[in-house]
């Protein structure tokens, strides 16, 4: 945030669960009282656990995920519409929904239910979209592809985009 402001823009900092729906609304009524209207929005949260065979997951696991991945950008999108909507006042804004190239491959032996998640969160992208265009709002999704970064680490394989980067056409992983 102080970066952000030294710079001369103007940031805040809210730790917020949003998986928790009354966590998600009082993040964004911070943002209100912040920033006036909200008009853009970056649904970025996203989480896995230890990679595993579909066979060896639990429901505390699999629904861990699919709440925080799934349910906390539904909760997100919901509250940015409220604000941005020409229907409820807004002027329009953009949603962009941070998917995985795992929604498309699938993550066999690894991942399966994370890509479902992002799988999921595709289609909430196509649907809000096609719902909302009118409404003056884009939404958009991004697949990242191998990029370099925590999640891999917290899945119990730091080395991950090493392994596979031969596996995309530059050959190498992408940077944060």
């Amino acid at each position: 945030v102080a970066a952000i402001e030294r710079a001369g823009g103007a940031a805040l900092s809210v730790q917020a669960d949003v998986s928790d729906e009354s966590a998600v609304e009082r993040l964004f009524v911070a943002v209100d009282k912040r920033f006036g209207r909200l008009n853009a929005l970056i649904n970025n949260a996203g989480i896995l656990s230890a990679q595993m065979r579909v066979e060896q997951m639990d429901a505390t696991r699999i629904n861990r995920i699919l709440t925080t991945n799934v349910t906390g950008s539904f909760l997100c999108a919901r509250e940015a519409v409220r604000r941005m909507s020409t229907r409820h006042g807004g002027s329009g804004g953009s949603i962009v929904n941070m998917s995985s190239r795992g929604a498309v491959l699938g993550s066999p032996g690894e991942y399966v239910d994370y890509a479902a998640s992002k799988a999921a969160l595709d289609a909430l992208t196509i649907g809000l979209s096609k719902e909302v265009a009118g409404e003056n709002i884009r939404v958009n999704g991004v697949r990242p592809g191998l990029i370099h970064t925590d999640i891999h680490a917290s899945g119990g394989e730091p080395g991950r985009v090493s392994r596979l980067q031969s596996s995309v056409p530059m050959a190498r992983g992408g940077e944060p």
